[in-house]
């Protein structure tokens, strides 16, 4: 059962949280996704089994496993092939990226899309802070893949620290939503209830490094964590609305299966994105339906245009803090 509008914002404004069971259609939007990803991860295994990268391409695996098998000996970089976001350094005009159609579409879904219109207004962008989590068991993993990274598991962090000091004031909304059920022992999202009212946090650095170190190369100290945790596990096509300032991280995946999500935001039209370089689209505009993006090979083609330009750039700069940050100690 969907929550009621005014139930869902109730809840957000006072937990910094709300979940809209059953929101997105499972058959019509989220296994065209699936579908889509079977196909691109088979077309990936091939190629790299034909240029002697891997040394199978794992065929009679399912998804999740066939994902682990990659990775161990691919390393981790592979998982940039699945992303429909750029990686925050070290971008090359072949640099992988994946936009598929079914993908475009969750984007614009007009479930999600009318949800989002009583949090934010009419005039909605989808913003370009936008990653797919795809988290094989962590059992798969060799050592190395493990740790916090995007397809492991997430460390305690707000999303406003993940963004630029220019989006501070801008009404970034999280839309995270599970393809497949998400559950404790398969790593669902935990959050600290009520944690959005108290600002922004600093956030130390991890001394993780590489392409796929999530957005959290840096995390909240425990010690601001504190010990009040709620985990959230979902179903299929349940969308989890997150304030920007509430803290979250993931369980791990202790689970035989993937864990799989999206993790989308959405800003009103003419806000800072907080990442000023990577390409936001309009989703929803009431008032000029015609400036609409509606089109996928378009949207591909923007982050493509993105990536050309960025490879001949210096890496822009992301986080906010530094180590010597006396909190950090």
């Amino acid at each position: 059962m969907v929550l009621k509008q005014s139930s869902l914002k109730e809840r957000y404004k006072e937990q910094g949280y709300a979940i809209a069971e059953g929101l997105i259609d499972v058959e019509q939007e989220l296994q065209p996704i699936i579908s889509e990803y079977e196909e691109l991860l088979d077309t990936l295994a091939y190629q790299k089994y034909k240029d002697g990268i891997i040394s199978s391409t794992y065929s009679t695996l399912p998804f999740g496993h066939k994902l682990a098998a990659i990775l161990n000996e691919a390393g981790s970089d592979f998982y940039q092939s699945l992303e429909i976001s750029l990686p925050q350094k070290g971008v090359h005009t072949d640099t992988p990226i994946h936009h598929g159609p079914a993908t475009f579409n969750l984007l614009r879904s007009s479930n999600l899309l009318d949800a989002v219109e009583e949090f934010i207004g009419p005039e909605i962008s989808s913003n370009p802070v936008q990653h797919i989590r795809i988290k094989p068991p962590e059992r798969l993993l060799t050592g190395h893949q493990r740790g916090p990274k995007l397809f492991a598991q997430t460390i305690w962090h707000q999303d406003q620290g993940t963004v630029t000091e220019e989006a501070d004031k801008s009404e970034i909304l999280t839309v995270w939503i599970p393809v497949v059920d998400a559950t404790e022992e398969n790593g669902c999202l935990t959050v600290v209830p009520g944690s959005h009212k108290n600002g922004l946090n600093v956030h130390c650095d991890t001394g993780v490094v590489g392409k796929n170190a999530p957005s959290g190369t840096h995390e909240i100290p425990t010690r601001i964590v504190g010990s009040i945790r709620q985990a959230l596990p979902m179903k299929a096509g349940d969308v989890l609305f997150m304030n920007k300032l509430t803290m979250h991280a993931s369980l791990p995946n202790v689970s035989d299966g993937i864990r799989w999500s999206f993790d989308l935001r959405y800003n009103p039209t003419g806000q800072p994105t907080g990442r000023p370089w990577f390409p936001g689209f309009i989703a929803r505009s009431r008032s000029n339906p015609e400036s609409e993006l509606r089109d996928p090979k378009a949207w591909a083609e923007n982050w493509r245009s993105v990536r050309n330009h960025l490879a001949n750039l210096e890496t822009p700069r992301y986080q906010r803090w530094s180590s010597k940050d006396p909190l950090c100690a």
